[in-house]
Formats: structure tokens, sequence, C-alpha cells
């Protein structure tokens, strides 16, 4: 009994760490800091010349205005060039691009041939850019004006190999899950922040936004599922550090369908526990503010599926004990929510604290199919963009 006491408890420990200890202690400990302290660029002096790189597939509704988005913009014309890779496009993407480079010396495109994925296009991409900073973008990630000043201008400061952006949605339905993926996106990004004022190591950044000084850049191996988070990581192996800006934004709508959701997560799970398997020395130096933020942040959540599973045993060992014997029952009504909101959603109704439920289900079990799919390996990284317009 005292054992698996002790295996339920240290279980939940771990998940309360990975979501409430942890964002509560970084508030904590940076509450009175801003990024003040790093040096940065001017907008009127000596600026570096940027190459935004971007691989699409069949984006047709969206890629004019995202090109217009990243060229129409307050950075020195002159110091921008625009790389495009086509992975194979069959929508019409490629003649809107090559109509749009008629008249804009700065867009380079690049037809693939034949599926190649994002990873072995952004690796090419970077290789025939000539800029010392390289932004990298997704398609449906529409910039401001001041979208890459902000997202440059922390490279000044030595220290900074590489930053991230914040996204914004202006997609709220409550007829799916945009409003939850909302409130779980904007608790990821002032993590992320917060992580960045604690010590210049936030813990991924978002591929639909990220620079990196090119020589920090480290060609990512072609069947992983998320290569922004292994170039983040590589970024640190090298001795650089990052910075999360919560002034460089673009606009990015999230999926409002949990299957469309479900099956995003689970790709990136994929990748998440590939990189987990490069990465995990990180972890294993816990006192170490990378090795803090990274097993607290990310590790122990990606293993979280594990840890629940583990507690739920557990309260099916302590079945004879009253108090336990409840939790399991709170336990099952927990589980048993996800079919509640379906039949809910069924006749129009739409509950916010059971579709935010819903989704925390959804998005571990999507963590544990990653798991397994990691485990049986990647040959390729192919994807398919998500639906989000």
């Amino acid at each position: 009994m005292v054992v698996w006491e002790l295996i339920f408890w240290i279980s939940v420990l771990l998940i309360v760490h990975t979501y409430f200890i942890f964002p509560f202690l970084l508030n904590v400990l940076t509450r009175k800091r801003d990024l003040s302290f790093l040096d940065t660029y001017r907008k009127d002096k000596n600026l570096p010349f940027v190459s935004i790189v971007m691989a699409v597939y069949n984006e047709r509704n969206v890629i004019e205005r995202k090109i217009k988005s990243v060229l129409e913009t307050d950075y020195p014309t002159e110091k921008i060039e625009f790389l495009i890779g086509s992975d194979a496009s069959s929508d019409g993407t490629d003649d809107i691009i090559k109509e749009l480079a008629k008249n804009d010396e700065r867009i380079k495109f690049f037809r693939f041939a034949e599926r190649s994925g994002k990873i072995k296009i952004i690796n090419e991409l970077v290789s025939k850019s000539k800029g010392n900073i390289i932004i990298s973008t997704d398609a449906k990630a529409f910039f401001l004006p001041d979208t890459i000043f902000n997202l440059v201008k922390y490279h000044k400061d030595s220290r900074i190999a590489a930053t991230g952006g914040f996204l914004i949605n202006e997609l709220k339905d409550d007829s799916g899950i945009s409003l939850q993926e909302n409130l779980f996106m904007d608790r990821e990004m002032q993590i992320k922040y917060r992580e960045s004022l604690l010590c210049l190591y936030p813990i991924g950044l978002y591929g639909a936004m990220y620079s990196i000084k090119k020589e920090f850049f480290t060609e990512v191996p072609e069947n992983l599922m998320v290569d922004d988070f292994y170039i983040n990581m590589k970024v640190y192996e090298k001795g650089g550090k990052a910075v999360f800006v919560p002034d460089a934004k673009a606009i990015e709508n999230l999926p409002n369908e949990i299957t469309e959701e479900f099956r995003r997560k689970v790709r990136i799970a994929t990748g998440n526990f590939q990189n987990l398997r490069r990465f995990y020395r990180f972890m294993l130096k816990p006192f170490t503010c990378l090795g803090f933020n990274f097993l607290s942040h990310k590790a122990l959540r990606w293993l979280g599926p594990f840890f629940m599973l583990i507690a739920f045993i557990a309260l099916l060992m302590l079945w004879n004990t009253l108090f336990y014997r409840a939790l399991l029952f709170i336990s099952l009504f927990v589980l048993s929510v996800p079919i509640i909101d379906f039949l809910l959603g069924k006749v129009g109704v739409h509950i916010k604290i059971l579709r935010l439920i819903t989704h925390f289900i959804a998005m571990n079990i999507a963590l544990a199919l990653g798991f397994f799919n990691a485990l049986k390996g990647v040959e390729k990284g192919i994807w398919q963009p998500s639906k989000r317009y």
C-alpha cells in the first residue's frame, strides 16, 4: 500500500510540476525583469542582411497574402531576400509565386519536382542564402510591418544566436477547439518568454517564425518531424543562447477542428520524442538553467501520459482505501468528459470547460501515439499543412 501510494503521489507531483509549479516559479523569478539588459540594433543603424526561407506545399489560398506580408515591411528592402521552395505543389501555388517574383527581385523561387519534405527544402534554401541572419517561416504565418526588425534586433547582442516571436490567433470559435488551443498557445508563449528572462534558454522556438544566426544553423536530419526544436537545441549545443520576443508578432490562426489539430499534434509528438532521444542529456543536468527548463517544460510534459497511466494503475491498486477509490471515480468521470462533450456538441451545446478537458486528454493521447510512432521509426519527414483558413 505504501509503495503504491508513493508511486501515485510522485506521478501526480511530476504532472503538477510541469503544468503548474514550473510556470509559477518562472513568474516569481522573473516578475521584475524585461529584455532591456540585451543590446539591440536601431532601425536606422547598420542592420544585417536577412534571408527569409520558406517551404510550401499547396498553399494557393494564402501564398499571395503571405509573401506580401513579408515584403511590405519597415525593414530596409535592400537587405532582404526571400527564398521560397515549393514541395511539388500541384494547386497553382507555384504560378502565384512566379508572378509575384517577376516584379520583385527579392523573391527567389525554387521548385522541387518530387515531394521532398519541409526539412530537405529548408536545408537547401539555407545553403543558397546570402544573409547573416536566417528567418524561417510558414505560409500561414502573416507578418506585421515590424516583424522582421523585431526578430532581428536582438542579434546585435553577441550572446543571442536565435530569436522566436509571438503568434496571434484571430480565429475564436466556440464550436471547435480554437479557444482552448489559443489558451494553451498563449500560456506556452509566456513560458518561453519567461525562460528567456530567466537565463536566455527558451525551450522550443515556433517553426512558423524564428530567426537564427547562420553560423549557428545545423542541417536537420530529413527523417525528423519537428525541425524547429532540433535547430533550437543545436544552438545551445554550440554555445549560443536565444530569446523569445513579445513584440515580434505574426498572425497565424489555429485549427478549429479537433481531428485536424489531433493529427498535427501526433506529428509534433512524434518529432518531440525523436528530439528527446537526441537531447535527453540536457535533462540529466536539472540543476543547470537549461536542464531545469528542458526537464520541467518539455520532457516531463511529453512523458505526462505515462505518468497519468501509472497514477491510474496505482489508484486501482489502492481500491480498498475510500479516499483513493473516490479519486478513481473522479478520474473515470474526467476520462468520460470527451464523450459528454461530443454528445453535447451534436446538439449545439459547447461548454468551454468540458472542451478544455477534451483538448487536454486529446493532447496527451497524441503524445502517447507520437511516442510509439517514434519507437517504430520515421523514414522521411514529408508533411501535410494544417487547414487553418
